[in-house]
């Protein structure tokens, strides 16, 4: 039962760590896309 306990843990750690990557991921993304927009707006 411990040891059930220790992987649901583990799991739900490992979980939550890649949803805030995946967030920060989209973060670095969407303010990459946001540069190129404004730089093509001020090149017209």
């Amino acid at each position: 039962m411990n040891r059930l306990i220790a992987l649901l843990l583990i799991a739900g750690t490992a979980a939550l760590a890649g949803c805030n990557t995946m967030a920060g991921a989209g973060q670095d993304i969407s303010k990459g896309g946001n540069a190129i927009t404004n730089s093509a707006e001020k090149a017209k």
